[in-house]
């Protein structure tokens, strides 16, 4: 699976939108969302990701690097399972995943 657009989704806080300023002649722009670019950003999304899939990493269930999860399972009806539990974490809290770079029950 695939977070789509994956920094974007993070939000910044209200304290930290002055240091993603972009000053030009039309005004003074803040970022609400996490820019591409930012030196701590894949550090901060992958620690994101780790807490709140962390009983399926340690599970063994899962791997996520970055914005890409892979989910194993042993039997089919269990993945079935993993991949719902997965995307019911997603909901809530808004995480997208791209359905083109999703490839389901591979080997």
């Amino acid at each position: 699976m695939d977070c789509m657009k994956g920094f974007h989704q993070n939000g910044v806080k209200p304290n930290s939108m002055k240091l993603l300023r972009i000053i030009c002649h039309m005004g003074i722009y803040e970022y609400t969302r996490m820019p591409f670019g930012i030196k701590n950003e894949p550090s901060h999304f992958q620690r994101m990701m780790d807490t709140i899939f962390q009983e399926e990493i340690f599970g063994g269930r899962m791997v996520i690097y970055i914005h890409d999860i892979i989910i194993s399972s042993e039997k089919w009806e269990d993945h079935v399972q993993h991949i719902d539990r997965v995307l019911s974490e997603c909901t809530p809290i808004n995480l997208k995943n791209s359905l083109k770079k999703c490839n389901l029950g591979q080997q």
